[in-house]
């Protein structure tokens, strides 16, 4: 079976540095169409002297250039731009971003762009509310406290909803006055490239800069560049030691938002169905492939039978196929190597004892693509490695419960912890349950959300740090403290 092209991609995509086409200087890297394995376009990789050019186009920018001192209105103006500008662009950038995620158009197009676009709009109404501080409580003195913007910002971005988490990046390093450099996955450049293009005529030059590439290669010169002040990083849980211990050597402050194995815990006391739906929704949702994905659903034993049996039923029947096609559900995964890695899950999750519940094959009638059967695992124990490892697919472990405190347990049982779910209508079961949870988000009787106010992060090695409206500003500015006598105050004289 073949699929077409959701769009005709450039033949090569190129770093971009003060609005010019980056020369590279590494080597060429193939990009594929997950849903045909067939290669598409060629990505120019940055080499550390081209990296080194985006650092210092983005470092004169920011020393030199007018962002960094622009008014709060003009900064407003600007945010207010990008978002425009996407929302006109919604259909090319969708279309990008399928072509090298295999993610299902429509949702792209409905949530990920839309979110992109919100994420401008959002940092644009915070910095219209952000307000100073000032303390008189000393007398003879006023001391006020501004934030200023930090320097240089490196953005590294995932290959698994690039556009949307990219763009949460972009608009708080810019909406704080700090410009930055790109670098979004090799596997999955296209969409970003092109929307860096796009933001180039409605933001100054040198303030917004992308380089392409492997992280060994251009994202370990950029984390290590001298010319940058701060790193923002989505991905790997590995990946991201790597990069705090190169930026530490400069002592250049990091976010990390890193890998999760989140506990999806339905209680009898819960709403069955809705409960049922969320946790289809949890795993499957993406492709499967999201780090707050609610990949070990834990079920109380004494509704376990028939929860996951009800789950069987609905995971045989959900729509695989061609990522551009209205009633399809689930695409195909990133890349080849991915899609063995998460299948080789079935084997280990039978080597530990596990029981496949459903799916766990690749489905061959759809071509040479890298489509899965959505799939189910029964762990023989929470120490499982398809219970401890993320696995970052359509694929869901579960355990069965008999007490909270046994769920509670089970949940926080694993080296991660960014997200847990909890399903019960039973009040006094939540608010038991909730706190003793070790995840820096709780969901409760709800799917995915994401409230953009709120800090946004993981305890342990989920990450470090949080995204978020004030979790922004604290880590894209820095605090100054002023401190003006409002008389001259009696002074020591030395020596007199």
């Amino acid at each position: 079976m073949s699929f077409d092209l959701p769009i005709q991609p450039p033949e090569r995509i190129t770093g971009l540095v003060n609005g010019t086409a980056s020369l590279g200087g590494g080597i060429d890297l193939p990009v594929f169409y997950p849903a045909t394995g067939a290669q598409i376009a060629t990505l120019t990789e940055d080499d550390e002297t081209a990296v080194a050019r985006a650092v210092e186009a983005a470092r004169a920018a920011f020393d030199k250039g007018p962002w960094p001192g622009l008014s709060t209105a003009k900064r407003i103006e600007a945010l207010e731009a990008c978002r425009e500008t996407i929302l006109a662009n919604v259909d090319e950038l969708a279309r990008l971003e399928c072509a090298a995620t295999g993610l299902v158009l429509k949702e792209l197009r409905a949530r990920h762009m839309v979110r992109a676009a919100y994420n401008f709009r959002f940092f644009a109404e915070y910095i219209s509310q952000s307000a100073g501080q000032s303390y008189t409580q000393t007398e003879g003195y006023l001391t006020t406290v501004t934030r200023e913007p930090v320097g240089v910002a490196a953005l590294i971005a995932p290959w698994n909803a690039p556009v949307a988490l990219a763009t949460m990046k972009i608009a708080a390093a810019l909406a704080f006055g700090n410009t930055a450099v790109l670098k979004p996955s090799e596997q999955t450049p296209m969409a970003l490239a092109r929307l860096v293009e796009l933001l180039q005529e409605v933001l100054p030059e040198g303030v917004l800069n992308i380089v392409n590439g492997r992280g060994a290669v251009t994202g370990a010169a950029l984390v290590a560049h001298p010319g940058v002040d701060l790193v923002s990083f989505t991905g790997g849980t590995e990946t991201g030691r790597a990069i705090m211990s190169s930026a530490g050597r400069n002592l250049v402050p990091c976010t990390m938002e890193l890998g999760g194995k989140s506990a999806n815990i339905i209680f009898a006391s819960a709403d069955q169905d809705r409960a049922l739906d969320g946790a289809l929704q949890g795993i499957f949702s993406n492709n499967g492939q999201q780090c707050l994905a609610g990949s070990r659903v834990l079920v109380e034993r004494k509704v376990f039978d028939d929860f996951v049996g009800r789950f069987r039923e609905r995971a045989a029947k959900v729509r695989v196929g061609d990522p551009l096609a209205d009633d399809t559900e689930v695409g195909p995964l990133a890349s080849l190597a991915h899609m063995n890695r998460v299948l080789g899950f079935v084997d280990k999750a039978r080597e530990d004892g596990g029981q496949l519940l459903v799916g766990g094959t690749r489905r061959e009638d759809l071509g040479e693509g890298y489509f899965i059967s959505p799939t189910a695992v029964l762990a023989h124990s929470n120490a499982d490695r398809c219970a401890q490892d993320e696995i970052f697919g359509p694929f869901a472990t579960f355990i069965p419960f008999d007490t909270a405190d046994e769920a509670v347990a089970i949940a926080n049982d694993t080296a991660f912890g960014l997200v847990s779910y909890v399903w019960s209508d039973h009040l006094p079961t939540v608010m038991a349950t909730t706190p003793s949870l070790r995840s820096g988000v709780v969901w409760v009787n709800t799917p995915m959300m994401r409230e953009l106010r709120a800090p946004f992060g993981g305890y342990k090695t989920s990450g470090v740090g949080r995204e978020g409206g004030a979790s922004c500003e604290a880590f894209y500015t820095e605090e100054k403290t002023t401190t003006i006598p409002t008389a001259p105050p009696a002074l020591r004289r030395f020596g007199a």
